[in-house]
């Protein structure tokens, strides 16, 4: 085995240990939450992973430079609005102002970067509320003023309760990759049904009937009829992502909105639906739309699927020649 094959898998390894270490030390602080307020863990889970996608595409956020939680007060909403010093870190003055900071962790400091704070102050928040599921929605929406952060955050504390656990990660291609199939990279592309718009996916031809699959873990959002989709699925995955499959022949049975699914898991069926009143179909050739969305917290854009498309496919091909 050569020197670099081998530096190579000791990398990979040292990176899998440090991620498992970080999910040890999240849950832990949320266990430790749990204890304390009585508000079950998988909210602080879902809370935090929520706002880890958030400061991940927005630039008005800063990102969190040390520490394993992601939770983030504006300094405002830490020290108080009328507080003439932004960054206090004295639970005295900070109350005095009307701030949120709290001192989590019992230093006599309250400060806005340190993760039992962070997570205290948000568990205090949610607390004033009430810990079962109708509370903590209220407290959310009181907290966010976004009802669709209410529902993602909720989607995702019903993930990380059914799975009892953090690293809930994994990908497929969303139709089988021995199938016969064709793609090409056409986001942007124009259509014009419908009024002038731009192609907001990857359209993967292949033969009607073909299985749809889940290309990721998360909950089903969306399903039904579109004039323009025809037939649809729309999935939420536990990085703010929203997937949308259309055009499909049909769905697949028990599939209903508020499932959880995982990959692979067959959703529908290859179809050439839409472009008209429920129940249109043969305007085009068979073939699946796919596209990806990008939520930060106050709307969602498109961006083009193809890459991570064509990286999931060559993953799948590579694991299924391997298992031989």
């Amino acid at each position: 085995m050569s020197i670099s094959l081998l530096l190579l898998q000791g990398k990979v390894y040292g990176e899998a240990n440090d991620k498992e270490k970080i999910y040890k030390k999240r849950m832990a602080l949320y266990k430790e939450m749990e204890s304390v307020t009585f508000i079950p863990w998988y909210y602080y889970a879902a809370i935090d992973q929520y706002e880890r996608n958030v400061r991940s595409v927005r630039r008005d956020i800063p990102k969190k430079q040390n520490g394993v939680i992601s939770i983030y007060f504006k300094p405002e909403m830490w020290s108080g609005p009328n507080n003439p010093n932004q960054g206090d870190s004295n639970p005295y003055t900070i109350g005095l102002f009307g701030g949120m900071g709290l001192d989590g962790n019992g230093d006599g400091s309250a400060d806005s970067n340190n993760d039992r704070d962070a997570l205290y102050t948000m568990a205090t928040t949610l607390s004033h509320f009430g810990t079962d599921r109708d509370h903590l929605k209220i407290a959310l929406w009181e907290y966010y003023q976004r009802a669709k952060t209410v529902e993602i955050i909720l989607g995702y504390a019903r993930i990380y309760h059914h799975y009892g656990r953090l690293q809930i990660e994994g990908n497929a291609f969303p139709v089988p990759v021995r199938s016969n199939h064709s793609y090409r990279s056409t986001f942007g592309d124009k259509r014009s049904f419908g009024g002038r718009r731009m192609h907001e996916g990857t359209d993967i031809f292949a033969a009607h009937g073909v299985p749809v699959r889940a290309t990721c873990y998360g909950i089903i959002e969306l399903k039904g009829w579109n004039r323009l989709g025809g037939w649809r699925i729309g999935i939420r995955d536990l990085n703010n992502n929203y997937h949308y499959y259309a055009h499909l022949g049909g769905f697949a049975k028990n599939i209903a909105i508020g499932q959880i699914v995982e990959p692979g898991t067959v959703i529908g069926f290859v179809g050439n639906t839409g472009y008209g009143p429920p129940g249109t179909a043969g305007k085009f050739p068979p073939h699946l739309h796919y596209g990806t969305y990008k939520d930060n917290g106050y709307m969602e854009w498109a961006y083009d699927p193809y890459y991570q498309l064509s990286f999931w496919e060559r993953q799948e091909r590579q694991a299924l020649k391997k298992n031989r």
